[in-house]
């Protein structure tokens, strides 16, 4: 019942906003009630962060962290209708800066040029991509010391550790999994 579904910023400058793109095909937002969790346990890394939203979507997430305090957001998507409606929703909102290409395209274009603090996958569930991404993330030091990786998941292959990456948490909310790492 997709029809039904809305998405909305639920905290901070911008708590209240419509999100549009709920309905896109390929797309699964974050639910409100995991999206409100998952806020309230980085909400104190948000402040001034420079973003990475890589599987943007809608941009649910990224605005979410633009409307909490962070500093910038780089919102990636390789789906035309999800850059679109990413666009839209970002509508007088500033420091954002949105990119049509593939994940694999985006970290290799990121290398050597940026860094962030917070960094936000949540890939198609059949994509299985998260080992990976974590590892180009590590080998192109995209990650700011004490910065965090975000990975919602249904199912994916993790690694025991990644190098430099400490596991702070991982905790499941029926079938959707999330797992927090820090820079250390």
């Amino acid at each position: 019942m997709k029809e039904d579904v809305k998405m909305r910023v639920i905290s901070g400058k911008y708590k209240g906003r419509k999100i549009n793109g709920f309905d896109i095909d390929g797309t699964r937002p974050t639910q409100d009630r995991i999206k409100e969790s998952l806020f309230a346990m980085i909400q104190e890394d948000l402040i001034d962060s420079i973003c990475l939203d890589l599987f943007s979507g809608s941009g649910n997430l990224g605005i979410e962290a633009l409307s909490n305090g962070a500093d910038s957001c780089y919102f990636v998507d390789n789906n035309k209708e999800c850059v679109k409606i990413i666009k839209e929703n970002l509508k007088d909102i500033s420091n954002s800066y949105v990119l049509n290409m593939d994940y694999k395209e985006a970290l290799d274009s990121f290398k050597n040029k940026n860094k962030f603090n917070i960094i936000f996958l949540d890939p198609p569930y059949n994509l299985e991509c998260l080992d990976y991404i974590l590892d180009k993330i590590i080998e192109y030091d995209l990650l700011l010391e004490d910065g965090l990786i975000i990975c919602e998941y249904e199912y994916d292959n993790f690694k025991e550790e990644y190098n430099s990456l400490e596991l702070i948490k991982d905790k499941k909310y029926g079938y959707k999994n999330i797992r927090i790492y820090r820079r250390g």
